[in-house]
């Protein structure tokens, strides 16, 4: 039986891009504006991965994700959104906004941005934790061309496609064993 998903987290072009390439496996969330109620919470355990290319800013990426980083003619989105690959999100981890400053340089290394976006992310929403996502990536068979809908802009994480999409032969990025390794020296930071 064919798996189709067609639940999606938003997330900068870039950083879908470190997802595919085993470059990272570790998102930071602290929720969007048009979040229900304001609220981070993960609904799906398993996400085709959106690239967005709202909000992304160069000088918030460590150098070499920065020159990577490509505008769009409308500056907002492309006509035509481009899914290539979809995530098993493994680990949800909650981190009080006043214990997170102290965890920026150890968390550093598994990221893609840069000390300031951390501490921007921090801020936001000062008595809100900072949710640290572990995502286990894979490359889709096909890469899917979707138009691009309005229902899928503005501030949120999570959005519906008008299709689903095969996530069948899929190729994961990590392997169980090297992935486990990685979620488990992130999850020691996280430990007194």
């Amino acid at each position: 039986m064919e798996v189709k998903i067609k639940q999606a987290l938003k997330e900068w072009n870039i950083a879908v891009n470190a997802l595919e390439t085993g470059n990272t496996i570790l998102l930071l969330r602290k929720g969007g504006i048009r979040e229900q109620k304001g609220q981070f919470s993960v609904k799906y355990q398993q996400v085709l991965l959106y690239p967005t290319f709202e909000h992304q800013q160069p000088n918030l990426l460590l150098p070499e994700y920065a020159s990577q980083v490509q505008a769009v003619p409308s500056l907002w989105h492309p006509q035509t959104v481009k899914i290539s690959s979809w995530a098993e999100i493994t680990d949800v981890l909650a981190i009080e906004t006043s214990k997170a400053e102290a965890l920026i340089s150890d968390l550093l290394p598994f990221l893609i941005w840069n000390e300031n976006f951390v501490k921007e992310r921090i801020k936001f929403k000062p008595k809100t934790p900072l949710f640290l996502l572990l995502l286990k990536s894979y490359k889709l068979s096909s890469v899917y061309e979707i138009p691009y809908d309005s229902s899928y802009g503005g501030c949120r994480s999570w959005i519906e496609l008008k299709e689903s999409i095969s996530i069948q032969n899929s190729i994961p990025v990590w392997e169980d064993t090297q992935y486990n390794t990685l979620c488990f020296k992130i999850k020691q930071l996280l430990s007194p």
